[in-house]
């Protein structure tokens, strides 16, 4: 579409494919992003035609690595958006809520806010090329809502925990043997196999398909809640010494420097 500067939205048959393309930024989202991120599932739901939607980011070193730390160490924000406000929590609701199934296509890093975005959709697959990981207690920032609660249901607690902890990096490999994705293919195949993936999907009944993506999702709406209070403690966090020191060490290279702020009460 043309009046998408940070996305790009395409429909191949039954199939919606929505790319995030900031690649000189390693498919990092700002607000714009967003906000073209929600128009585009948005479209895809409105139309008849899509049966399945596929997420996937531009150029093969990064699937999405969250929020742009850069501009918010820059401007202290995710930068200007139409309606005034940084909707994530929206996305990530939307996601979840299109009665289509959401195919994460992982073509590269998903760290941070992208590991989330990939974690959400319905299935997962990955080119040999990708790693997953967060990065939030690195750069001031977290995701105590579907990030982490949705997470542990798919990996278990201890993983979940792990992957939050330690802000390591794991392999498509170690992330198809922890349920992380549904199965790793060679980057070259990576689209077609998602776009077979989707062509699967789109020969079954779509209302029995609704059905079943609004079954699966009621036993983890409740986190819907904690995912709001969440965004509401991030608002205060990342505006915060401790949150700015991780955002301005990342955008300086350096290490953060969190030691005066451990709390010991």
């Amino acid at each position: 579409m043309s009046d998408f500067e940070d996305v790009d939205y395409a429909v191949e048959g039954p199939t919606a494919v929505i790319t995030i393309d900031r690649p000189e930024r390693y498919n990092a989202f700002r607000g714009r992003t967003v906000e073209e991120l929600i128009k585009a599932f948005r479209t895809a739901w409105a139309d008849r035609t899509v049966q399945a939607v596929i997420l996937t980011g531009a150029g093969e070193k990064a699937f999405c690595t969250g929020g742009d730390v850069k501009q918010r160490a820059e401007t202290g924000d995710y930068g200007p958006t139409e309606s005034g406000m940084f909707e994530i929590g929206y996305l990530h609701k939307l996601i979840r809520d299109i009665p289509k199934p959401v195919i994460a296509a992982v073509n590269g890093v998903a760290v941070g806010g992208g590991h989330v975005l990939h974690v959400l959709c319905d299935l997962s697959i990955a080119s040999e090329t990708a790693r997953f990981g967060q990065a939030g207690p690195r750069v001031g920032s977290f995701d105590a809502g579907f990030g982490s609660a949705y997470l542990a249901r798919v990996v278990g607690e201890k993983r979940a925990r792990e992957i939050w902890y330690l802000c390591r990096q794991y392999d498509a490999h170690t992330a198809e043997r922890w349920g992380l994705v549904n199965k790793v293919v060679p980057a070259a195949e990576l689209l077609d196999e998602a776009k077979a993936w989707a062509a699967e999907i789109a020969a079954k009944s779509p209302t029995a398909i609704r059905f079943l993506k609004q079954s699966f999702n009621a036993d983890t709406d409740h986190q819907a809640g904690l995912s709001n209070l969440a965004m509401s403690a991030l608002d205060l966090y990342a505006v915060s010494p401790e949150g700015m020191e991780g955002a301005t060490a990342f955008a300086e290279k350096r290490s953060p420097d969190f030691a005066k702020h451990v709390v010991s009460h």
